[in-house]
């Protein structure tokens, strides 16, 4: 089993609490709120745990809310290397109306992060990696963070011959995908701006995502489409996995839940053709969960066996 670190720029303490309807100018009463740690890359450490696996969660941390964050990962047990800040770690805020079954969502910006502080958690992943690693940069960037930050981790990675996957999105995304990475994982949105076209269809998709590997070091994509499942594209296959059918929940932590299940699959040696299936099922399985919990094992491998069921009778 290969070694797995995450690296999350902008984590977050995340509040998720519900009430009986949401309407503008009342006070409105909410259930006591659940907070769990959150932010990209830790919510891959948290699933990955939850698998059954292991990985290190890099990160940065800051006042009473990276406090909180901190204690919140050793109760789950997930090994971790904190770089402090001095700002506080941002809480980001999700609200579910039990009365009309719908889910706010609230992301805060996050904390300033001075160069000092971004440029120290690339000189702790260099310390950290070792050759064959796997290394999942994913979320958003803090305000202050430069904009090829994630370039600069592809070239950490690269140094050190590692291997990185990268889930972000915007700038951020095509800066960093242009540095070279391992894999990537974009929605159809994301894939759309990094082929700079307007939009993508069934019809295009393939050819896209062919010429956006043919043009860049990046050995696999697979794009999330939401219902319709993910579709896996590497130099010499495409394969499509459909969504399994379930009780939709919430949708929070489903991207990171599938990120895990693919990093993974990958850190034990499977193919892509398996890692993709697997993830297909972990981020399904996180929209049976509510507020911000991410996949359950169990309901991860009911899923998966459908998919490889589904696979074996086309």
């Amino acid at each position: 089993m290969k070694r797995i670190l995450t690296l999350t720029i902008n984590p977050a303490l995340d509040k998720s609490t519900s009430v009986a309807g949401v309407v503008p100018f009342k006070k409105l009463r909410c259930n006591i709120p659940i907070y769990e740690p959150g932010g990209g890359g830790i919510n891959v450490s948290r699933a990955i745990k939850k698998l059954g696996g292991s990985s290190i969660a890099l990160y940065l941390s800051g006042g009473p809310t990276g406090e909180h964050l901190n204690e919140l990962l050793d109760q789950e047990g997930i090994e971790k290397k904190i770089v402090k800040i001095l700002d506080w770690t941002r809480e980001n805020l999700a609200v579910t109306d039990t009365v009309n079954e719908q889910q706010f969502r609230f992301g805060m910006p996050g904390p300033h992060v001075e160069e000092n502080e971004w440029k120290q958690i690339l000189e702790e992943l260099s310390l950290l990696l070792r050759e064959d690693d796997y290394v999942v940069a994913s979320g958003s960037l803090a305000p202050n963070v430069p904009i090829d930050f994630y370039a600069q981790v592809a070239k950490v990675a690269q140094l050190k011959k590692a291997r990185l996957i990268l889930d972000t999105s915007g700038e951020a995304l095509k800066i960093g995908a242009r540095a070279g990475v391992f894999l990537l994982k974009p929605n159809l949105g994301e894939l759309s701006s990094l082929c700079g076209v307007s939009s993508i269809t069934t019809r295009n998709l393939e050819s896209l995502a062919l010429k956006f590997l043919k043009e860049h070091q990046c050995s696999a994509m697979v794009v999330s489409m939401g219902s319709k499942g993910a579709m896996l594209v590497t130099p010499n296959m495409v394969e499509h996995i459909p969504a399994p059918t379930v009780h939709h929940v919430s949708s929070i932590g489903a991207g990171d839940s599938m990120v895990a299940g693919m990093v993974f699959r990958l850190a034990a040696g499977q193919s892509f053709s398996e890692m993709a299936n697997f993830g297909v099922a972990c981020g399904t399985a996180a929209t049976m969960t509510p507020g911000t919990q991410l996949c359950k094992k169990d309901d991860v491998e009911h899923l998966y066996q459908w998919l490889i069921r589904q696979k074996a009778n086309i």
